[in-house]
């Protein structure tokens, strides 16, 4: 029964990841960038002039704008999903241990 419960929880917890993610670019401006997951032809087609393309893959393309409200624009320009990037994670970087 463990093992079940197991194999539910892990699917739930990151869809529950991925929502907040999602949430995030669409509530705040707080990101530096954003990454769009399977972008078509169009939404880059139709990229706003002030808008820097970072990197782009086969599946995603990291994109950066001062514009307020960024995220937004984009799910009106045809983007399925947008993840913040680029953001401090919420617990500091550890000091290394590492002694010379």
């Amino acid at each position: 029964m463990t093992i079940r419960r197991f194999l539910v929880a892990i699917p739930l917890m990151f869809l529950g990841w991925i929502s907040v993610l999602l949430a995030v670019a669409l509530v705040t401006d707080e990101a530096p960038a954003y990454v769009v997951v399977f972008p078509s032809q169009s939404l880059l087609g139709n990229l706003a002039s002030d808008t820097s393309v970072i990197s782009r893959s086969h599946f995603t393309v990291s994109v950066s704008s001062e514009q307020s409200g960024f995220a937004k624009s984009l799910y009106k320009k045809g983007a399925w999903f947008v993840l913040p990037a680029g953001l401090a994670g919420c617990l500091p970087m550890p000091q290394s241990t590492f002694v010379h």
